[in-house]
């Protein structure tokens, strides 16, 4: 057995012995009850089922430590261990880690700690993108997130998390709503000094979304953009939808294809871009898009 579990197994079992508080007990011994000393040995236990990589366990420890701290009415230590345990749980039991950054983050929310609150949904959404492959899920919390940020005004967290949600209404083929937060986006960074630059990309998947469920409600938002912002009618961007407008009303694959070949050639589209693109481009040669 490795030093650091036998440390960890012997902190548990001195927690396992160690007298339960009580009336009395609290009482005769200054005001202790044990808790507290409790929560030390659990923790102790974690940090050193951690160092011996036995994540499990350290989760195990740390929710310990978590319950007994919320019993003490010490919120914000319970909170605490919660996050920990999740950090550990997420290496073998993401499911496990999800439940514990859920208590962590409601502890927030009662304390009126919003923006924590949203960061511990945001690491919940990322678990279910990264871990579990469930974007549905990682939307919902993405979402959550946001509304947290919004409240706290923290407008540039709240943007970045509906953008990832953006990115998964348009792969699950909910264009419209997809569209319409990347407009949000560029509208908002175009009145942003400091954020203009990337606004070209936002309006340009705004576009993008709204071709890829309505043809003629693209070429209407793509002209609007035109009209509204000189600097994106000047970009790109621009350039390629407009071929990609052009293309479209006329059926044209060849076009289609050329004008994404050489705006690739120059600037490399991301993934998430090349699937849109592709589903445009199955649209206007008829294939059946089974993705």
């Amino acid at each position: 057995m490795d030093e650091n579990e036998r440390k960890a197994r012997e902190y548990l079992a001195s927690a396992a012995k160690h007298p339960k508080g009580g009336f009395f007990r609290s009482l005769f011994s200054g005001g202790s009850d044990g808790t507290e000393e409790r929560v030390a040995l659990y923790e102790r236990a974690a940090n050193c089922f951690k160092m011996a990589h036995k994540w499990q366990e350290a989760g195990d420890a740390f929710v310990q430590a978590a319950e007994l701290s919320a019993s003490n009415k010490s919120q914000l230590d319970a909170a605490t261990h919660y996050v920990n345990a999740s950090v550990a749980y997420r290496k073998t039991d993401p499911n496990r880690a999800i439940t514990c950054l859920t208590r962590a983050a409601d502890i927030y929310i009662e304390m009126g700690r919003f923006t924590i609150a949203a960061k511990h949904h945001m690491t919940i959404a990322e678990i279910y993108e990264q871990d579990l492959a469930n974007e549905a899920e990682a939307c919902k919390h993405y979402e959550r997130a946001a509304d947290f940020y919004k409240g706290e005004e923290s407008n540039s967290s709240a943007r970045k998390c509906m953008l990832k949600v953006a990115h998964f209404y348009a792969t699950s083929g909910q264009f419209e709503k997809a569209a319409r937060i990347f407009e949000e986006a560029g509208v908002s960074s175009m009145d942003n000094k400091l954020l203009r630059y990337g606004a070209k990309e936002y309006l340009m998947k705004a576009v993008i979304c709204d071709m890829n469920y309505d043809i003629v409600k693209g070429h209407n938002t793509l002209e609007k953009f035109e009209q509204d912002y000189p600097m994106f009618a000047d970009s790109r961007e621009c350039t390629l939808l407009k071929a990609i407008d052009e293309a479209l009303s006329s059926e044209n694959l060849e076009t289609y294809t050329a004008a994404v070949k050489e705006y690739d050639s120059v600037t490399r589209l991301e993934p998430w871009m090349t699937e849109m693109l592709l589903k445009l481009k199955k649209a206007l040669s008829n294939e059946e898009d089974i993705t």
